[in-house]
C-alpha cells in the first residue's frame, strides 16, 4: 500500500485534492506549486521530488501522473518487467520473448529496461550514452543507433512494444 504526502498551503485546494486522491487511488507524493519557472523545478527534483505539477492542477492529469509513479515504484520494488509476452528479471538480466530467453548483452538488457519501464518517454542519445557507458568510453552518440538496431531485431518477433526513432532527439518504446 502506497500513501501520500500531501504539502499544499491553500487548504480548501489540500481538501479537494485529498477528498479526490482518497476516491480514485492509494498514492505515493507530488510536489505541486504555483511556481513554474525552470530554477523551481530544478530545485524540486534534486531535492528527491518524484514528480512536480504547477498550479492550476488538473485533478484528471494528476491521477495519471500518480499511476504512472506507482508503475515506476512496482517495477523498482520488483526489478521485474512484464510488457504482454515480454518478460525482463533485472536481477538475472534475462529476457524472454513469449517464453524462450533472448539472449542480450549486459548494455542491451540495460537499455530495454530503461525503455520499457518508461513508455512513450523519449530518452536523448546522450541521456542514454551518459547512463550507460563510462565517461572513458571513445564511443559517440550514434552508437546507442546502433544498439537499437540490435534490440530491434532480437525483439523483432514481438508485436506488444515498438523501439520509435524520435528524429533528431533519441528512442522511446511504444507499447501497442
Amino acid at each position: 500500500m502506497f500513501k501520500i504526502l500531501l504539502v499544499e498551503d491553500d487548504r480548501e485546494l489540500n481538501k479537494t485534492v485529498c477528498a479526490y486522491l482518497e476516491q480514485n487511488q492509494e498514492i505515493p507524493i507530488l510536489f505541486m506549486t504555483a511556481r513554474d519557472d525552470f530554477t523551481s523545478k530544478q530545485r524540486g527534483f534534486r531535492s528527491g521530488i518524484d514528480d512536480y505539477m504547477v498550479k492550476p492542477v488538473d485533478l484528471e492529469e494528476m491521477l495519471l501522473r500518480i499511476e504512472a509513479l506507482l508503475r515506476r515504484a512496482k517495477i523498482a520494488v520488483s526489478k521485474k518487467l512484464t510488457v504482454g509476452d515480454v518478460f525482463l528479471d533485472a536481477e538475472e538480466h534475462t529476457a524472454y520473448l513469449k517464453g524462450e530467453e533472448i539472449p542480450l548483452t549486459v548494455r542491451e538488457f540495460n537499455l530495454i529496461y530503461k525503455l520499457l519501464s518508461y513508455p512513450k518517454k523519449t530518452f536523448t542519445r546522450s541521456q542514454l550514452m551518459d547512463e550507460f557507458w563510462d565517461s572513458a568510453s571513445s564511443s559517440g552518440p550514434r552508437t546507442v543507433d546502433v544498439y537499437m538496431t540490435k534490440l530491434r531485431d532480437k525483439f523483432s518477433d514481438c508485436d506488444d512494444f515498438e523501439i520509435v526513432t524520435v528524429h533528431g532527439l533519441g528512442y522511446k518504446a511504444v507499447l501497442k
